[in-house]
């Protein structure tokens, strides 16, 4: 049953705070590798916020400070997210070197001192990377994912920006780190969790592709890999940064890529996370102005506020095994076994995970990585 592996109270409270912030993950450029402007993040964010079937959707993870195709001139989507009012995970990229990472946070002090606090009291806090550990593992390298980093490269990169921001607005910003649930449970990156305030984690059931993951063990997927991350973040929040189903490409494993399928992990994963954790669902639109494969957006090709499935949380969500469960149980309903949590990661750091992330390099990933290549052209 779903319920045996819901968040715990505990688990929930280390995740929540006063305002539980729900977005979408925002790349800085199209499928063509084109930069998005700011009129283009600006229509991206004003129809998230108007999405038919749901609401609240008023907050943007960002996976640069810095616009595409410049070196570190600050992205548009900061002006875009002060007209339209969303709030803001910025991201600093952190993979190819320390190069890239000074003019990360050149951008975003460039930012703060252009936009004031009209920009600043936009963020909710900054993430220095995304998945660079999982890239720089042995199954992040086999799987050709890109470029990643060492943890202590992280650390150091984290400390250089509580430098950077120490006297700014931005200086009780919460900071930390993005990566796969597999790379938190990892002991060697330990010191990165010391090193934040909170954890993001990303996690896939549809790439899990070493384990039953048809589309019936999504919800058990990803609540075996949230708590798993939480059993390791010493009580410090965790934050979903990205999960989603893809609504077409390839079949992974039991992993069928639909909208229908997209549909059922929104109704059982997503409405048992929106308001209680903070989450940035992947993604609003991945297929501009062609289709990657596979593709996650709720949204097509044409930008609409008219999703390709119902995104109004059910009152009533299925369990697996053919009982039903209310959706505000599902968000409360707290009885994780942290046994099971605690295994997966033991299992996870010896090699043998439940549910190891077999995962490509994103489209979006593929964006950025495109953004760092103008770097060393």
């Amino acid at each position: 049953m779903f319920t045996s592996h819901l968040l715990s109270l505990a688990a929930l409270f280390a995740s929540a705070s006063a305002v539980v912030y729900k977005g979408f993950n925002y790349g800085a450029t199209n499928t063509d590798n084109s930069a998005v402007v700011e009129s283009g993040f600006a229509d991206l964010f004003t129809t998230a916020q108007n999405l038919v079937g749901t609401s609240g959707f008023t907050s943007a993870r960002l996976y640069t400070m810095i616009q595409a195709g410049t070196t570190n001139t600050p992205t548009e989507a900061i002006p875009a997210a002060i007209s339209t009012k969303t709030t803001l995970l910025l991201g600093l990229w952190a993979s190819a070197g320390g190069t890239i990472i000074t003019n990360e946070i050149a951008a975003l002090t460039a930012a703060i001192q252009q936009y004031g606090t009209n920009f600043t009291d936009l963020v909710v806090g900054i993430s220095v990377g995304s998945e660079d550990l999982y890239r720089n593992s042995p199954i992040g390298i086999e799987n050709l994912s890109g470029i990643g980093a060492q943890p202590t490269d992280i650390v150091s990169y984290i400390s250089q920006l509580r430098s950077a921001i120490a006297n700014t607005p931005l200086s009780g910003a919460p900071v930390g780190h993005v990566d796969t649930w597999t790379a938190w449970v990892n002991g060697s990156n330990d010191a990165v969790i010391s090193a934040c305030d909170f954890l993001g984690v990303d996690e896939y059931p549809y790439f899990q592709n070493t384990v039953s993951n048809g589309i019936d063990s999504g919800y058990e997927l990803f609540f075996e890999a949230y708590n798993a991350t939480v059993a390791v973040s010493g009580g410090k929040p965790v934050w979903v940064t990205e999960t989603g189903w893809a609504v077409s490409g390839p079949t992974m494993n039991l992993a069928v890529a639909s909208v229908p399928n997209a549909q059922t992990y929104w109704d059982q994963v997503g409405c048992a996370i929106f308001g209680n954790i903070n989450t940035w669902w992947f993604t609003l639109r991945d297929s501009y102005p062609t289709t990657p494969s596979p593709s996650f957006g709720i949204v097509g090709s044409t930008l609409t506020t008219t999703p390709l499935y119902n995104l109004t949380c059910p009152i009533i969500v299925p369990n697996k095994d053919g009982s039903s469960t209310s959706s505000s149980a599902s968000a409360s309903g707290f009885s994780v076994g942290a046994t099971s949590s605690a295994g997966s990661a033991s299992a996870s750091a010896t090699g043998k995970s439940i549910g190891a992330v077999i995962k490509p390099a994103s489209g979006l990933a593929i964006g950025v990585i495109a953004i760092v290549a103008l770097f060393f052209i």
